[in-house]
């Protein structure tokens, strides 16, 4: 993980602290009781339930890593104080598909937060770098595998 700033709204704030949360409270309890029932077992050599809980004890702590070094960098995007005249991380913008003439709504937000199925976009993202900074009225294009998709801001909104 870089040493960069992790924007995040309160929403995406409140969202990793209740993982980071319920990792080290609940994760952490679960995977010692199932590793103290794969001991008991006995020759840990070839315990394949032994295996898997300290494979899953590793993934779980450097997610735990992971999220608490996320949360000490992490900066909150402010959506009072937001400006709206530009597109910028927790904006709401509204787009116009031109080639389909389809509206979208995305969330502009940090990779921590993306969730493409929930229309959070990255600001990292090919369509969210070219979205940072642009004007309602804009036409903006991203490079797609299908070719290139042009967008018209439509409408620029706080959370």
């Amino acid at each position: 993980m870089s040493n960069e700033e992790v924007f995040l709204t309160k929403e995406g704030l409140a969202k990793l602290e209740e993982e980071l949360r319920e990792l080290k409270e609940v994760g952490r309890k679960e995977l010692a009781a199932r590793l103290k029932l794969a001991i008991s077992y006995g020759d840990l050599k070839e315990n394949s339930e032994y295996h898997s809980a300290k494979e899953d004890q590793s993934f779980m702590e450097t997610r735990i890593m992971i999220l608490e070094k996320m949360l000490t960098k992490a900066q909150i995007v402010d959506a009072s104080s937001m400006d709206l005249s530009a597109v910028s991380v927790g904006s709401i913008v509204i787009l116009n598909d031109v080639e389909y003439s389809e509206r979208i709504e995305y969330r502009v937000v940090g990779p921590a937060e993306a969730d493409v199925l929930d229309n959070k976009i990255s600001y990292e993202s090919p369509l969210g770098k070219e979205l940072i900074g642009k004007k309602v009225g804009d036409i903006i294009s991203v490079n797609a595998p299908m070719g290139v998709i042009k967008y018209e801001l439509l409408e620029i909104k706080a959370l």
